[in-house]
């Protein structure tokens, strides 16, 4: 029997002995004697140093919390997959130059609208050049805008937005520029500037840039006057720590998760914005290939049943990025959210 139940043991014969005398508890514990009451702890200096520790790290917790998520890992494969290929492409065996117009060798003529086989997986244009080839160029000019639009409306927004509403001084100024840029339409000023400047890869990421950090702003704008006057932000200011280190370690930190969010959208709307300019025939010039130029060849022939290949597959890419940026973003601002780390 161990030390414990021995004790107990005691105490129960003790309490019946108490029961049998009619003696109130009071009694019936002083008679019990010291040693069999308390049994001293003993001490350890060794435990008593010992500090606690946690192993604890936010992009740890916020990386396996995205990887728990089948699907957005599934959709990253897929944007890394399309980022690969459409710069390896270009280096594949058998694989036909964008810009070229190709003849058939036993007529000589054009290969004009030539449906896909085993040379034009995707077929050819109204001029014979390769489809399979122009998809991917497009693919990858298109990508290109969309991330350099993005990179700067994450720098340039999350600036502008943070100093906007965390400095009281600077909220009237950047609430006037804000309503100027902002009552003026976006589509105009790509009209504008795709009129004023000639027309390439730098007037469409220029026109965009324009106009394309308003809404990163005023989003990061809202939620730094949601958190600045929280307790650990008045201790700071209180301590006198400088504005820089209290929006570079209190406040960018907590907004990693809609920052990200903000991002992935920015990526497939850069590109959308691309296809409608091109769409509407101010966007980049026909021997750049982009997907808004494809996109706006193929519904030149969209009533043509069989030549609706052409709109089919730059579309599908376009539809594939869109979706799969959606999905991944999504997913990253849930597990960089905070709250959602156990």
């Amino acid at each position: 029997m161990t030390l414990r139940g021995m004790k107990e043991e005691k105490l129960q014969n003790a309490l019946e002995q108490q029961m049998k005398e009619q003696l109130n508890p009071a009694e019936a514990w002083e008679r019990l004697p010291e040693e069999e009451l308390f049994t001293p702890a003993g001490f350890d200096r060794e435990a008593a140093e010992r500090g606690g520790y946690s192993n604890y790290s936010y992009w740890g917790a916020t990386l396996r919390a995205f990887f728990k998520n089948k699907a957005a890992v599934f959709f990253l494969c897929v944007i890394v997959g399309v980022l690969l290929f459409t710069f390896v492409q270009p280096f594949l065996p058998n694989q036909h130059s964008p810009k070229t117009i190709y003849d058939d060798p036993a007529t000589g003529r054009q290969y004009i609208n030539h449906p896909p086989d085993e040379e034009f997986w995707f077929g050819t244009n109204a001029i014979g050049q390769d489809l399979w080839a122009r998809t991917w160029a497009g693919t990858r000019t298109s990508l290109g805008i969309g991330f350099a639009v993005a990179c700067f409306e994450a720098l340039f927004g999350a600036l502008i937005g943070t100093l906007w509403g965390y400095v009281r001084k600077l909220d009237s100024l950047f609430t006037e520029i804000y309503n100027i840029f902002d009552n003026i339409p976006q589509t105009l000023i790509l009209i504008l500037v795709s009129y004023i400047m000639r027309p390439g890869i730098g007037t469409i990421i220029f026109a965009l840039c324009l106009t394309g950090w308003l809404g990163m702003a005023r989003f990061i704008r809202n939620q730094i006057v949601i958190i600045r006057d929280r307790d650990y932000n008045l201790a700071s200011r209180t301590l006198g720590v400088s504005t820089g280190r209290i929006i570079t370690k209190n406040l960018l930190p907590y907004l990693v998760s809609v920052i990200a969010l903000r991002i992935s959208l920015a990526i497939p709307s850069a590109i959308g914005n691309e296809v409608f300019v091109t769409y509407i025939g101010i966007g980049l010039p026909t021997d750049i290939p982009s997907l808004g130029n494809l996109v706006q060849a193929g519904r030149v022939l969209m009533s043509q049943a069989s030549l609706r290949y052409q709109l089919l597959f730059p579309t599908a890419v376009l539809a594939v990025i869109t979706i799969s940026m959606y999905i991944v973003g999504n997913s990253f601002a849930d597990a960089a959210d905070p709250k959602n780390h156990v």
